[in-house]
């Protein structure tokens, strides 16, 4: 991968990371005040909601590097009627600036439960949007390895995937905090962090599953279309295939056999053992995408001019 392309590797990960979080985070918020209270629930979702607004910011500064120069982004702007690039530069700063909004009305206790509610469920719907402009992007006809619909499906499996399992992250790292720092832990925010697990890791097993249907399908797809696309599936298998075969082995162990173990040390309570198994499924699968991402760059092989 050319290292110019780096920035828009951390740009699109770090952003559709954002994005799951904050929408898998107003799920488990919306489902876990079905069984406690809003004030336990809170305390359990708002630290984790506070640390998607520096990644988002780090993917958005990453992705003004790559313009050359800051500036250009302004320009980028002017073609919001025909260009995806532009919408996604809008919606970034949208989803951005929602987010922020919504963290600090949540922090100051603003408005009432139901505009706070309303004002979150915008913020994730410009996400979506912002997850789907950059998936436009890529749907250049002129471009074949990137004009398909594995390209917004692997965008958003990305998404969610990595958005689970940094929310299921944070709430372990808050727990083992509160643990070390002698703060008492009540039952029912325990509970609250056992069964998000639980459903985070389920969800996991089938986004990997999605994962090992469609990039095998599109690689061979690639590989059988010929010309530029079959230039691109051979792109796929540089190093003998190496990075490829990686990647998958990376999100199988990361999202596949660490997420079955999470869902059972979810349920037995080990927090020091909790700890270490979802920290590390995060962490491989961070990586596996991450190297997902530059091969997808790699794959770029144009056609005409």
């Amino acid at each position: 991968m050319h290292v110019d392309e780096l920035p828009l590797v951390i740009f699109t990960i770090f952003a559709q990371m954002s994005v799951g979080a904050f929408v898998v985070l107003g799920v488990v918020h919306l489902l876990a005040r079905r069984r406690a209270s809003t004030a336990t629930v809170d305390r359990l979702s708002d630290p984790a909601l506070y640390a998607i607004g520096p990644v988002m910011v780090l993917g958005l500064a990453a992705s003004i590097l790559h313009l050359g120069n800051p500036l250009n982004a302004i320009n980028v702007l002017n073609q919001l009627g025909s260009s995806w690039l532009s919408r996604e530069i809008l919606f970034g700063c949208a989803f951005a600036g929602l987010g922020a909004a919504f963290a600090v009305v949540q922090w100051r206790g603003w408005f009432t439960p139901v505009l706070r509610q309303v004002l979150a469920g915008v913020t994730a719907l410009v996400g979506l949007g912002l997850v789907w402009s950059m998936a436009m992007v890529y749907m250049l006809p002129t471009v074949p390895a990137w004009n398909s619909p594995a390209t917004p499906v692997i965008f958003f499996t990305t998404t969610f995937l990595l958005g689970a399992l940094a929310v299921g992250s944070a709430f372990v790292w808050l727990l083992m905090v509160q643990r070390r720092r002698g703060v008492a832990v009540d039952d029912e925010v325990t509970d609250l962090v056992r069964t998000s697990l639980r459903w985070i890791a389920v969800t996991s097993i089938v986004l990997l599953g999605v994962q090992f249907v469609v990039l095998p399908t599109y690689a061979l797809s690639l590989a059988g279309a010929g010309g530029a696309a079959a230039t691109s599936a051979a792109s796929l298998m540089t190093w003998g295939g190496v990075p490829l075969v990686l990647r998958l082995v990376l999100a199988f162990v990361g999202a596949g056999l660490l997420g079955v173990f999470l869902f059972k040390v979810a349920v037995a309570g080990r927090e020091r053992l909790l700890f270490t198994v979802t920290l590390s499924a995060f962490g491989l699968v961070l990586v596996s995408e991450g190297l997902g991402r530059a091969l997808f760059y790699e794959s770029f092989t144009r056609i005409g001019m």
